[in-house]
């Protein structure tokens, strides 16, 4: 039995039913509004702080440091007939509520049976923060990511707690103020940051080099889960010069791999043991021969344990099944392997809302048609338990004795 929205309920109120499974959604997105940054920078910086202009063709950009950037459409299309979606910028007044406006997002996820949802930023911030990271002025840049975050908490978590999982973005430029801001803003109720899964693709040190080691203590040492969205870094593993568009999102796979494997070599994982990592918008296809991999590779290929290079006495496929954990947004013929491998305690649950890929309003049915003929523990699992424990959020509500239909016995 699933504890979901009920048939008929697009509303809201949460009942029994075994029509909708409950999900918290590990992989969603949010538009920053246009008034984010109104009083949340310091006075000095206000004008120059990025806002929302209308160009005279009728398009609604940000402006920031002279540079535009506009809300690309395939990036706000849920609600829409196919037909109308498109890259053309976007405007506001073209978008579902839901994209910006939290108390109309809330209503969203009761339609499509989410219980709580992580929220990346987009590209007025870049998925990890890396737009403001990258500022001409590193005041400025700074006071941009604080006011992300304070706008993040104060707006669009605190107003439906129990519904939002609080994620922030950092100051990548250096590591040991950015460990102060995950300490800081663990205190303050985060419970994740998003991170460039390269670094060195944004002009910055690599994993590699131990330049990332007190930002990496902070979060080990808060719980704060680091979250690696595909395309954070602006890098995608693209073969040709002139491909189409529905290239980057086939590879987002590859992204996650290459990602993963990164990470795993850097030994980032093993000087951190109880370092949380999840992989968004990868799916999971690649995980199980990944696992197989690194181990061969270990044992055959590379300078391997009697070199030092690879410390401690787990394997590699032991540190990925012990520090990572993978997002699935729809990928029916990877589920049995990745399950049978690593269990079911590493799998959570994405509706990516409101992108192009995203699978609302069906994401119940997506659940059914994937997870269904597993056993209702398993079930349990994937779409909520996983969650709840990796992030610290409370799980939906179930009542005691709620373990019957009505009507049941």
């Amino acid at each position: 039995m699933w504890w979901g929205l009920a048939e008929g309920q697009a509303e809201g109120g949460w009942a029994v039913g075994r029509s909708h499974p409950t999900i918290i959604s590990v992989d969603d997105h949010l538009i920053e509004p246009p008034d984010l940054f109104e009083g949340r920078v310091p006075a000095h910086l206000a004008e120059r702080a990025p806002r929302v202009s209308e160009l005279p063709d009728g398009r609604e950009v940000w402006l920031y440091e002279d540079n535009i950037y506009p809300n690309v459409g395939l990036n706000a299309v849920v609600g829409r007939p196919k037909h109308e979606w498109s890259m053309e910028p976007a405007r506001f007044d073209e978008m579902r509520p839901g994209c910006y406006d939290i108390d109309e997002r809330v209503r969203d996820m009761d339609a499509g049976g989410i219980w709580a949802s992580l929220c990346f930023p987009s590209l007025i911030a870049g998925f990890c923060g890396a737009v403001f990271s990258q500022s001409k002025d590193p005041e400025l840049g700074l006071a941009c990511v604080r006011a992300w975050n304070d706008w993040h908490l104060e707006v669009w978590a605190a107003r439906h707690p129990e519904r939002i999982i609080p994620l922030q973005i950092t100051w990548l430029n250096d590591p040991a103020l950015a460990a102060d801001e995950i300490r800081r803003n663990a205190a303050r109720g985060f419970k994740a940051v998003s991170f460039a899964e390269f670094p060195v693709k944004l002009g910055l040190p690599s994993l590699h080099s131990g330049h990332w080691d007190p930002f990496l203590a902070a979060c080990e040492e808060t719980s704060t889960v680091v979250c690696l969205h595909t395309g954070s870094a602006g890098w995608a593993p693209i073969p040709s010069h002139d491909p189409p568009f529905e290239l980057f999102p086939t590879l987002f796979p590859a992204n996650a791999l290459i990602a993963a494997a990164d990470w795993l070599w850097s030994g980032v994982c093993v000087r951190f043991p109880d370092l949380r990592i999840a992989l968004s918008e990868g799916g999971i296809g690649w995980v199980v021969m990944l696992a197989d991999r690194v181990d061969y590779v270990l044992d055959h290929s590379a300078s391997g344990q009697e070199s030092g290079h690879w410390q401690g006495d787990l394997l590699p496929s032991e540190v990925l099944a012990r520090n990572f954990w993978f997002c699935v947004l729809d990928d029916p013929g990877s589920v049995g392997a990745v399950l049978d491998r690593f269990g079911p305690g590493h799998v959570m649950m994405e509706s990516d809302y409101p992108h192009a890929d995203s699978t609302w309003p069906d994401t119940p049915r997506v659940v059914e048609r994937n997870f269904g003929h597993l056993d209702p523990a398993t079930v349990r699992q994937v779409c909520y338990e996983n969650a709840a424990a990796h992030f610290g959020h409370p799980v939906p509500p179930t009542p005691d004795a709620a373990t019957e239909e009505p009507g049941d016995g």
